[in-house]
């Protein structure tokens, strides 16, 4: 109902009748004709007739006969949905007051009782109409009964005039009117009431379910059965994209979640490492709050990649400095740049001794070393966003080796790749993907600490059979990475060489971590290093 709607029911200045309810007050009114008409021809022909019909036993069965077929057709076509029901309403009312008062002087008047039926009538069909529809319908009924006792009075029919009796049926049937106007007015109201909340409880579901969605954190929901009843979009890719999502038992969506849910549940307090859904799947961090009523608890699981939040922090601190560093970039290449220039021209002084040679050129090597660093974080700060698309691995990487080989001054023999399967392909932005190869290839060539003719690389991808998502290695046979440095391998200016900047590792995994690349160092027991690139599977990304 609109605004102009109620506020026009309000103040009774509404003449069309409404049914409230969606035809609910109606059905039920209909039933009880058909009901009454039933009972009274029961009343009639088999349990004892009592004062029915007793004046005028013809009229009576006429009228009766009439009544309970015209309610059985008055259903029917409710039922079908024939008709326009506020009319059908207003005709069964007015049917209603018309024979049942020809039922009542046929039984002898108003002494009969049979008047209280005009008043249920009334009563049920004022649930549905509204202003003064209503009140119409009881001026009519007193109306046809006053007109009842005139025409008996006239005709002498019955020897008691019984006005007042008529008087007072007359003014139960404004009353009644009334307070059933009232009630369905009400009623009408508390559905509508109730229809609102709902439409807004369906809203604010609808932007629960888009909000959830759209979190970076992984959102589930299980219940005391550990059933997952929400999984956000997130909390799938985190889990590794398993089958296994609503409707289905935690353990099989992801066995060590649930492992730790259950040390959870044992503990609450206890700390609980970070863990993989899947062999070489993201390292994750679960957080557990109980919800729902006491009766029936459920568990709310977030799901936080630990590498992310790693990341965002450094990224706030690089960002920063990236900042100060292009700020104050030509301030430091200008000087940086005559150290540079007055470097070279004293290594052109054929007097120079040896000792001030030794000098300039660590004059010259720490200049460039500098450079080095001013670049590395200009190119930090100046990141594109990336434009993955499918990459078939193989042929991608039989274009750039040649070109890899000639950057890093490799030999053919020294660098190699095996791809199976060959179909094997990687979601990426190929400049991107490329540069981080780069870097991880110029990691190596800086880190062998022999002949480097003997550094022997090889590029290694397929398929990896825990998440079905493709992979590529990159194994070379130096001296590895020591134990205690692996845990600090990614961070920004960290490394184990002195000349060295320390942020080519970082930048390859920032590279991978906007491709949704997973970027690892894994520990070769034969010695040598090998860095894995982890790709998230095609298929699985498109659907995203």
């Amino acid at each position: 109902m609109n605004a102009s709607a109620q506020q026009n029911n309000d103040t009774g200045t509404g003449n069309a009748p409404r049914l409230a309810g969606e035809g609910g007050h109606l059905r039920l009114y209909l039933l009880y004709r058909v009901a009454l008409g039933v009972a009274l021809l029961l009343v009639y022909f088999g349990i004892g007739r009592g004062p029915l019909g007793t004046f005028l036993p013809g009229a009576f069965q006429v009228a009766v006969h009439l009544y309970l077929g015209l309610a059985i057709v008055a259903l029917i076509m409710h039922l079908r949905g024939v008709g326009d029901s506020e009319k059908l309403g207003q005709l069964a009312v007015f049917l209603d007051i018309v024979l049942i008062t020809v039922m009542m002087h046929a039984s002898g008047g108003v002494q009969s009782g049979l008047g209280m039926l005009v008043a249920v009538s009334i009563a049920l069909g004022s649930l549905s109409l509204v202003g003064h529809t209503a009140l119409l319908f009881a001026a009519l009924a007193s109306l046809a009964v006053l007109t009842e006792r005139i025409y008996s009075h006239i005709t002498g029919a019955f020897s008691d005039t019984a006005y007042t009796q008529a008087g007072l049926l007359g003014a139960s049937f404004f009353a009644l009117a009334l307070l059933a106007h009232r009630l369905g007015r009400r009623a009408a109201e508390s559905e509508q009431l109730a229809h609102q909340r709902g439409s807004d409880l369906a809203n604010l579901a609808q932007l629960n379910d888009f909000v959830i969605q759209q979190m970076r954190a992984g959102i589930l929901v299980i219940d005391p059965q550990e059933t997952i009843q929400v999984m956000n979009e997130a909390g799938w890719v985190l889990l590794g994209m398993p089958v296994a999502m609503r409707h289905f038992p935690l353990a099989e969506a992801s066995p060590p979640l649930a492992q730790q849910f259950r040390q959870w549940l044992r503990d609450p307090a206890q700390s609980r490492p970070d863990f993989r859904a899947t062999s070489g799947g993201r390292d994750l961090r679960a957080s557990f709050t109980p919800i729902g009523a006491a009766d029936d608890p459920g568990t709310l699981i977030v799901l936080e990649d630990t590498a992310q939040l790693t990341a965002e922090a450094q990224q706030l601190k690089l960002a920063s400095l990236g900042r100060l560093t292009a700020g104050i970039a030509h301030e430091i290449r200008n000087p940086l740049g005559a150290i540079s220039h007055a470097s070279q021209l004293l290594d052109e002084s054929p007097d120079l001794p040896s000792t001030d040679q030794r000098m300039i050129e660590i004059i010259q090597h720490n200049s460039r070393r500098v450079n080095e660093v001013v670049e590395s974080i200009l190119k930090l700060s100046r990141q594109h966003n990336p434009h993955p698309k499918p990459l078939k691995l193989s042929p991608w990487l039989h274009e750039q080796i040649d070109d890899i080989r000639q950057t890093h001054r490799l030999g053919e023999a020294q660098l190699q790749q095996q791809i199976e399967p060959e179909g094997t392909t990687v979601f990426a932005d190929p400049g991107q993907l490329r540069q981080a190869i780069d870097v991880l290839c110029d990691n190596a060539v800086r880190h062998f600490d022999r002949d480097p003719g003997q550094l022997n690389i090889r590029l290694v991808g397929g398929i990896t059979p825990e998440s079905g998502g493709p992979f590529l290695e990159l194994r070379d046979n130096g001296p590895g990475i020591p134990k205690q440095a692996e845990g600090n391998l990614f961070e920004p200016f960290f490394t184990t060489r002195n000349e060295g900047t320390g942020l080519g590792l970082y930048i390859a995994r920032q590279l991978c971590e906007a491709n949704h690349i997973r970027l690892e160092y894994l520990s070769q027991p034969t010695g040598g290093s090998c860095f894995r690139l982890s790709f998230p599977n095609p298929k699985r990304t498109r659907m995203l």
